[in-house]
């Protein structure tokens, strides 16, 4: 049976966010496996080196400023290729189903007939204060961690920040924030409507990258410190107490 004949597959994997050594090894056997891979913009260049030789590599990046690959579009070639009896990878940075629209590709790819495998992968929020030596749940400290982005679609629905702020704060969780350096100074003023000024906060940029850059601050100077220390995407917001695990992290290193 040729491959134009043969039933192609689709495995949606989470490059996490950036070390190839943060790959699942189930991540690892899917990218080697590939005939092809539709690679989003943050996956690393390391994590391409190990697909396949024969592999086809196609960009589809989405990044917040800079011209995107429609979705509509990904969606098409990812159905045109397993018909067309291929291997394909949907290689995405982080995990598939943490704001990689994972979701909405594999209801497209069922709607298609196609059953699609998910391999998880670890996400920015999580590695960023890991590799920074503190946790995003402490006992002491929270409760809970949401994940949030800070970017909405054009005429979308807006993320409450006050009220998001006072379930934090009632509910001692930290806030993890995906996308929000853009629109740091809208999220600030909303947070600091029901949490103090002196609530803690990191900014990480490149997680896990050999370029990863970080400050510690406060809510209150959050917008002055990316602005001072020129942070920009993709980079994650971290809001509570558990921030300070980062300073007692590095002293004990000292």
């Amino acid at each position: 049976m040729t491959r134009a004949q043969a039933a192609g597959n689709c495995t949606l994997v989470g490059a996490g966010p950036g070390d190839p050594e943060l790959l699942t090894i189930k991540a690892l056997k899917a990218i080697q496996a590939a005939s092809v891979l539709l690679v989003d913009d943050l996956v690393s260049d390391a994590i391409l080196a190990l697909a396949p030789a024969g592999a086809r590599i196609v960009y589809v990046g989405k990044r917040g400023g800079c011209r995107s690959t429609p979705q509509a579009h990904i969606e098409a070639l990812m159905v045109e290729a397993v018909r067309a009896g291929e291997t394909v990878v949907r290689l995405k940075g982080g995990d598939p189903f943490i704001f990689g629209r994972g979701g909405e590709e594999v209801q497209h790819l069922r709607a298609a007939g196609i059953a699609a495998q998910v391999v998880n992968g670890i996400t920015a929020g999580l590695a960023g204060m890991t590799a920074l030596g503190a946790p995003l749940t402490h006992r002491a400290h929270a409760q809970g961690v949401v994940f949030i982005t800070g970017h909405h679609q054009s005429g979308g629905a807006t993320t409450d920040w006050p009220q998001l702020a006072a379930t934090a704060r009632d509910a001692r969780l930290t806030l993890v924030i995906y996308m929000g350096v853009a629109s740091c100074a809208h999220i600030q003023r909303g947070l600091l409507s029901a949490l103090p000024a002196h609530t803690p906060a990191a900014v990480i940029q490149h997680v896990s990258l050999p370029g990863q850059r970080h400050a510690v601050t406060t809510l209150g100077a959050l917008q002055d410190t990316i602005e001072r220390d020129g942070l920009a995407s993709p980079s994650v917001i971290v809001i509570g107490d558990v921030v300070r695990g980062i300073a007692a992290a590095g002293a004990a290193a000292a």
